[in-house]
């Protein structure tokens, strides 16, 4: 008969292998179950029984992964060279894809965000980087979703968070917007120029055709500077035009 040390190790052989069949997943996980090296399903969540030695199980988890991509070199279209990250935002939805397809898919997605990032962002200008990052987060969201599909990969979001540039071209951006300021201002009062010489051209059209309104607007002139305590000595003049035209209304009176 075996004796009492013999049963309690087999005893404690079979507990072995009957916990090491028992297996709990969390709502946010999933078991990609192998059988002799053959993909046998995706199992989960709560309680999975695996055939010890025979069966074996990888766990994989489903939430959302946000990486930080490095900050990346790039020479834009018109070579102004740049240092770029951004963050990314993805998850497993295809277990199965993402343990047979793909070694290490946290870094192989790490280098294509990496590269994709240079790529599209050296097709467009440094004005395009700085002003339609939503477009661009998009191009390579595209880009990166299409990529990681085989690896049953779902890129969620892109988003560029810095775009950093040398002391040389901020004082470039600088004075290019200075300059921009400076032709607007400009822009704006030759407008207000011209627009007031049209006014001043209709109002001189209607006083040559009424004598009587330039009479009146001479009076009124008159009486803002008299109203105005002015101790100095100005001289006004007065078109003899306009002394005939008050001459010849008194003699007619």
């Amino acid at each position: 008969m075996p004796d009492i040390a013999t049963i309690g190790v087999l005893l404690a052989i079979v507990a072995l292998f009957l916990f090491s069949a028992f297996k709990i997943l969390n709502e946010y996980e999933r078991g990609v179950v192998f059988q002799l090296g053959r993909f046998n399903g995706v199992k989960g969540p709560g309680l999975i029984i695996l055939i010890p030695v025979i069966q074996k199980m990888v766990r994989v988890d489903l939430r959302t992964v946000v990486m930080d991509v490095p900050s990346q070199d790039v020479i834009s279209r018109d070579n102004v060279s740049v240092k770029v990250n951004a963050v990314l935002y993805f998850r497993i939805i295809d277990p199965e894809k993402a343990i047979i397809q793909v070694e290490n898919r946290v870094e192989a997605t790490s280098q294509l965000a990496q590269t994709t990032l240079r790529s599209v962002l050296g097709q467009h200008d440094l004005d395009d980087m700085l002003a339609e990052r939503e477009k661009l987060n998009n191009d390579i969201q595209n880009i990166l979703d299409q990529a990681t599909a085989s690896w049953g990969i779902k890129v969620i979001n892109v988003e560029i968070k810095h775009v950093d540039l040398d002391e040389s071209m901020i004082r470039a951006i600088a004075a290019q917007a200075e300059a921009e300021r400076s032709r607007r201002a400009k822009v704006i009062h030759a407008e207000g120029e011209f627009q007031a010489s049209q006014k001043l051209s209709e109002a001189a059209a209607v006083l040559a055709v009424n004598p009587g309104a330039m009479q009146l607007r001479y009076l009124q002139t008159l009486t803002e500077i008299s109203g105005e305590k002015n101790t100095h000595t100005i001289v006004f003049p007065v078109p003899l035009d306009l002394l005939k035209t008050m001459l010849d209304q008194v003699r007619s009176q």
